[in-house]
């Protein structure tokens, strides 16, 4: 049901977007990214939603409903106290915003206005509600969770399409985004009634889990508040100093949406190591013993990331001319910097997790702040001599560093063999890559079809190679063994069968 989301939410984006823009044309697109990106910088939960699920699901697993609802009762509290600080934060900015974007016209941040009330409503009375998603996975409800999710996109398109056909526009947008998410706050709150033991007790008093919340969630808030300070802020800084104004902001907005898919999937599998990480830290000599799980995990996600970085080097400008115009040609060069630092950072996922296992959330608070500074200092300069590109190369520079701190502090401080590392993953697995990108520069240069037949023949055959090159120079010889093992016995399971 993961996956079905996640291909829901791509095939929707991919299908509906450029139509939308169509509809409601690029400055108001832009005014709606602009609208959304500004509103969620200042939806900073202080890593309360990661408290919720590990709380709950602590004191579920102990059998004590009582402590797990009077923590619902701390928690709500503490994220309503927060939400009247966003909430005045936020009306604040609303009589600020036509001197905050001097690059809209008039017209514009009238629009902007209207927009930015109906979202910013929907956010505060939002906010609390985050920690239902917490209380779904500590009593593992997974399966109304991730229904949830797909219906929440379903009825989203459904209604923002109905809502074009009949002629309104960009507020009908926003307004139908309110609309659906208050429909799921419904939906999980019946979901938490009838299926889970839940009741809050607003009436509990405990400093001590007071002070046991703070301390699990400071260091989540930076990690939270940096990541704003990548995607979230950069169309702002667009609208602030980029001369091209909604143009800019709207360039950007499809840059974005594409790195949100590539991230949605190459991280699908995020978290999934951490029970397997910590029976390895329980044990002696930890970082010898994790070192063939960190390499098959890096190795499998520098391939995946690969085949996304190649195939849209190959195939990303015409498939962006197709997909929301020659107009937004400029977005193929920012997701490919975009995307880039992802090949190498992905990888890195194993040592990630065991940061988190050995209770270094604080270094990894640190570096993701220096990463969104960074970001932050750049980008106000690059943006106003380069516009979005400007911005997408303050992206990459702020992800290369981050990269590399990473590799530092996995050498230095997690003590993990980086050198054997790199060998056995980035280089090895480099080749296949490179073969790949090979034989489809070579057809692009033979077949200059680019239309829809075009690229998808041409994804089949990246695909393809892709697959075979990994197969024979990527796998080692024992590994391609088992998988033909493993394809063989589905097969002569089959036979049986029939």
């Amino acid at each position: 049901m993961s996956y079905i989301s996640i291909g829901l939410n791509i095939l929707a984006g991919l299908l509906y977007t450029p139509w939308m823009i169509r509809q409601i044309g690029e400055s108001q697109y832009g005014l709606y990214t602009l609208a959304n990106s500004l509103i969620t910088l200042f939806l900073i939960d202080f890593g309360l939603s990661a408290a919720t699920a590990r709380f709950m699901s602590k004191y579920h697993a102990e059998g004590d409903e009582q402590k797990a609802n009077g923590f619902l009762g701390v928690i709500y509290k503490l994220y309503l106290i927060i939400d009247a600080v966003i909430f005045t934060t936020l009306l604040v900015i609303y009589f600020l915003l036509d001197k905050i974007y001097v690059q809209l016209t008039p017209e514009e941040i009238t629009q902007f206005k209207i927009v930015y009330i109906i979202a910013g409503s929907f956010s505060i009375f939002n906010f609390p509600f985050v920690t239902l998603n917490g209380i779904l996975t500590a009593y593992e409800k997974f399966i109304q969770q991730k229904l949830g999710d797909i219906i929440y996109r379903v009825l989203l398109v459904g209604m923002m399409c109905a809502a074009l056909f009949l002629g309104y526009g960009l507020y009908a947008l926003v307004a139908v985004h309110a609309i659906v998410g208050l429909i799921m706050i419904a939906y999980k709150l019946i979901i938490i009634k009838t299926l889970t033991p839940v009741k809050v007790n607003f009436k509990h008093k405990d400093r001590t889990l007071f002070k046991d919340i703070f301390k699990f969630s400071i260091w989540v808030t930076v990690s939270t508040f940096a990541a704003r300070l990548i995607f979230n802020i950069s169309p702002t800084i667009l609208g602030v100093v980029a001369g091209s104004g909604s143009s800019a902001i709207a360039v950007f907005g499809v840059v974005a949406t594409i790195e949100s898919y590539a991230y949605i999937v190459t991280t699908a599998i995020n978290g999934m190591f951490m029970p397997k990480i910590s029976v390895i830290y329980a044990n002696p000599d930890p970082e010898k013993n994790i070192m063939p799980l960190m390499i098959n995990v890096g190795r499998f996600q520098f391939a995946l990331n690969a085949l996304i970085v190649i195939g849209f080097a190959l195939i990303g400008k015409p498939f962006i001319n197709l997909w929301v115009g020659e107009g937004y040609s400029l977005a193929y060069y920012g997701i490919l910097l975009v995307l880039m630092p992802g090949l190498f950072f992905n990888s890195l996922q194993i040592v990630n997790t065991a940061m988190m296992v050995t209770n270094n959330t604080k270094l990894q608070g640190l570096i993701n702040l220096l990463t969104g500074v960074i970001n932050v200092c750049v980008s106000f300069v690059l943006s106003y001599f380069y516009g979005v590109i400007g911005a997408c190369v303050s992206i990459c520079f702020a992800y290369t560093v981050r990269l590399v701190i990473f590799h530092i502090v996995g050498y230095t401080k997690m003590h993990f063999d980086i050198k054997t590392f790199i060998k056995k993953c980035y280089l090895k697995m480099a080749v296949p890559a490179i073969c790949t990108f090979a034989v489809g520069f070579i057809v692009n240069f033979f077949w200059k079809s680019n239309g829809l037949l075009g690229l998808a023949v041409k994804a089949a055959v990246i695909l393809t190679c892709f697959l075979v090159f990994n197969l024979v120079l990527g796998l080692s010889k024992d590994e391609r063994v088992r998988v033909f093992s493993k394809i063989g016995k589905k097969m002569r399971k089959k036979s049986e069968t029939v």
